[in-house]
C-alpha cells in the first residue's frame, strides 16, 4: 500500500531554543529564507507523499498561517510586479492537502502520533520530527519509502552516533542485514542511561505501519508520564518485524542553537545565489578570531 501521509508532530515548546520560542514555534524558526517546518514539508512532498497532517496546540497558529493563503500580501506583491515571490507564496499555500489536529495535554512523541489515528485509517504512514533537518540528494523519506517498499515493515532511519552520545537518542541492536544499509531490528532502547545496545541512534524519521496504533494505545506512559513511540515500535518488532535504515545525508539538529548555526552554514554554501557570499563571512570572521 501506498505511503500517502506523513505526520508531523509539532506541539513542542522548543524550550532549547529559548527565548527564541518564547512567542514563536520551533519550527518557525528560519533556516536562511524560510522556516524549519517548510523543509520537512518540502521533503515529503519531493518522496510523494500527498498529505500532511500537523499535530499540533494552542501555540502553534503560525504555522497554519505559514501555509495559508495572505490576499493582501499576494495583492501587494502584485501590484509591485514581484512576480517571482508572488509564484512562491501561491505555491507555498498548495503544497499539499494539510489537516491539524491538536494533542491537548503533552505526554510524549507517542501519543502525538496516536493523535492522527483517525486521520490515518489502516495505511502506512511517515512520521517526520522537523527538528531534524537532512541534507540529502534524495529526501531521506524518500529512501525510506522504497525500503519500506522492499520489506512490506516499518521502516525507521538510523544514524551512527558517537558512544557518549547515545543517552540522548533511542538507540536499536542490528540483527541480519537485509540489504545495503538496511538491518533488521532485534531491538532497541530509549536513551539508554549504560550499556547501550550500539550507536546506532534513531533519527526523526519514520515509515510505520498501522500496527504501531494498536501498540499506542496498549503502550504505558514511562518516565515523564509520556509515552515513548520506540516502546511502541519495539512490539511491532517482536511481532512482525521492524527495519533500520542507514540513510544516506547530512542531518542537523535544529533543535538547539549549534545545530542550527551549522545548518545555516552548510545550507549557505550549498547556494548557488549566497556560496561565495557566505565563504567572504567565514573567511573574514576566522581571521578575526
Amino acid at each position: 500500500m501506498k505511503v500517502r501521509t506523513a505526520v508531523f508532530p509539532v506541539a513542542g515548546l522548543g524550550t532549547r531554543l529559548l527565548p527564541a520560542t518564547k512567542a514563536m514555534p520551533k519550527e518557525m524558526i528560519t533556516l536562511i529564507d524560510r522556516p524549519l517546518i517548510q523543509y520537512a514539508v518540502q521533503e515529503v512532498i519531493d518522496a510523494g507523499v500527498e498529505r500532511v497532517v500537523f499535530i499540533s496546540a494552542r501555540s502553534k497558529r503560525a504555522l497554519e498561517d505559514h501555509f495559508d493563503r495572505t490576499p493582501e500580501l499576494e495583492y501587494q506583491l502584485e501590484e509591485s510586479g514581484k512576480d517571482e515571490v508572488l509564484e512562491d507564496m501561491r505555491r507555498l499555500s498548495f503544497m499539499c492537502d494539510i489537516t491539524y489536529v491538536r494533542q491537548k495535554e503533552p505526554l510524549g512523541l507517542g501519543h502525538a502520533v496516536l493523535c492522527a489515528k483517525d486521520v490515518i485509517g489502516k495505511e502506512p504512514f511517515a512520521v517526520i520530527l522537523p527538528d531534524d533537518i537532512i541534507m540529502s540528494k534524495k529526501p531521506v523519506t524518500q529512501q525510506l519509502i522504497e525500503n519500506y517498499n522492499k520489506t512490506g515493515r516499518s521502516v525507521v532511519s538510523l544514524m551512527e552516533v558517537p558512544a557518549e552520545d547515545t543517552s540522548k537518542y533511542g538507540i536499536v541492536e542490528l540483527g541480519e542485514q537485509a540489504d545495503k544499509g538496511l538491518f533488521r531490528l532485534d531491538g532497541m532502547v530509549e536513551k539508554p542511561k549504560s550499556n547501550p545496545p550500539s550507536n546506532m541512534a534513531i533519527i526523526g524519521r519514520y515509515i510505520l505501519t498501522p500496527e504501531i496504533m494498536e501498540s499506542l494505545e496498549k503502550t504505558q506512559a514511562g518516565s515523564g508520564g509520556e509515552i515513548q513511540l520506540t516502546d511502541a515500535i519495539l512490539e511491532v518488532a517482536k511481532k512482525d518485524g521492524v527495519y533500520g535504515y542507514l540513510f544516506e545525508g547530512q542531518r542537523f539538529d535544529c533543535g538547539n542553537m549549534y545545530g542550527l548555526f551549522e545548518a545555516v552554514v552548510h545550507f549557505a554554501l550549498e547556494r548557488d545565489d549566497m556560496r561565495d557570499f557566505a565563504v567572504e563571512v567565514l573567511k573574514n570572521a576566522s581571521s578575526k578570531y
